[in-house]
């Protein structure tokens, strides 16, 4: 079975939680997940399944939506509620200003991961060194926050803001520097991800429905096909002389499309061979050489 399943994550159990329970219910060993939700956070988690799992860094890429609620006044050890309360202060809960800064945090800007976090050091987990009464110096990284909008004020000291963001935002962080900046401090105190790319909140399936559809055998209904994960990618044909070089992961020259396609350098594009078996994702680019334009392989997906 190859492909992606939009799966609701609950609370309390961790992505690899998910994960497990998806292989066992599927009775499939190749069976991974697009992004680490922690276990106190709920919503969107695509699962992919077999050929699928190459496809994970693709989905991670996209842009990720949040709904989250902020606690102001409260600083926390992980920057979450679940951690342990290092600061307590008053709020001056003046919706004008929390407004303004919170929309300060629109565009580009560096953002320091959490020591608790699954981010690797030295082959281990920050979280891990955490736990351990450790701190070590963490390298800030670029990250964009496409939109963000208060949605609900919580008098006297909540709020719940959308976020639409890139790969690699900690809504965690993004909470405590809202509070840093408003002078008396945050921490997230729920979560929800509402997107993950394609991927919404309107078409996850939870774990129990799941075993449900497996049950009655409509796997199919939830399954999205590989190449209609990355919809969203051009799509070109490889005549029948091209097709042997193709399976076998070689450049394809523009002498074997099946016809002439608008494409850019470098663009990334879905190939098919003259049957109409996707094949993988090919980049486009100018062969200075042969002084010709071909595509090679990005990602065979066979």
């Amino acid at each position: 079975m190859d492909g992606v399943i939009n799966i609701y994550k609950e609370k309390g159990f961790t992505s690899h939680d998910v994960v497990a329970v998806v292989r066992k219910t599927i009775n499939q060993k190749k069976v991974g997940h697009t992004g680490t939700l922690d276990p106190d956070a709920e919503g969107v988690l695509p699962i992919c399944l077999g050929k699928g799992t190459k496809l994970a860094d693709y989905i991670m890429a996209d842009k990720k939506g949040y709904r989250a609620e902020i606690t102001l006044g409260v600083t926390t050890t992980t920057e979450d509620s679940s951690g342990e309360v290092l600061e307590v202060k008053p709020v001056d809960f003046d919706e004008e200003k929390i407004t303004e800064v919170v929309n300060s945090f629109v565009g580009e800007c560096e953002q320091i991961p959490p020591m608790y976090s699954a981010i690797k050091v030295n082959g281990k987990k920050l979280y891990e060194l955490a736990r351990e009464g450790k701190e070590i110096e963490r390298k800030s990284r670029k990250i964009t926050i496409y939109d963000i909008k208060i949605v609900e004020f919580l008098p006297p000291n909540k709020i719940v803001i959308d976020v639409c963001c890139s790969k690699g935002t900690y809504i965690r962080t993004l909470s405590s520097d809202i509070g840093k900046k408003l002078g008396c401090g945050a921490n997230m105190s729920g979560l929800l991800r509402t997107m993950s790319g394609r991927f919404t909140l309107d078409t996850a399936v939870k774990l129990d429905e799941l075993k449900n559809i497996v049950e009655n055998g409509n796997i199919d209904d939830i399954l999205i096909n590989i190449d209609d994960v990355l919809c969203d990618y051009k799509k070109i044909s490889i005549s029948p002389k091209g097709t042997k070089l193709l399976h076998n992961g070689g450049k394809i020259y523009e002498y074997f499309f099946d016809k002439k396609y608008d494409l850019k350098q470098n663009e990334n594009v879905l190939v098919y061979d003259y049957q109409g078996v996707f094949i993988g994702i090919f980049q486009y680019s100018y062969d200075k050489q042969k002084e010709m334009y071909c595509v090679k392989p990005v990602k065979i997906l066979l």
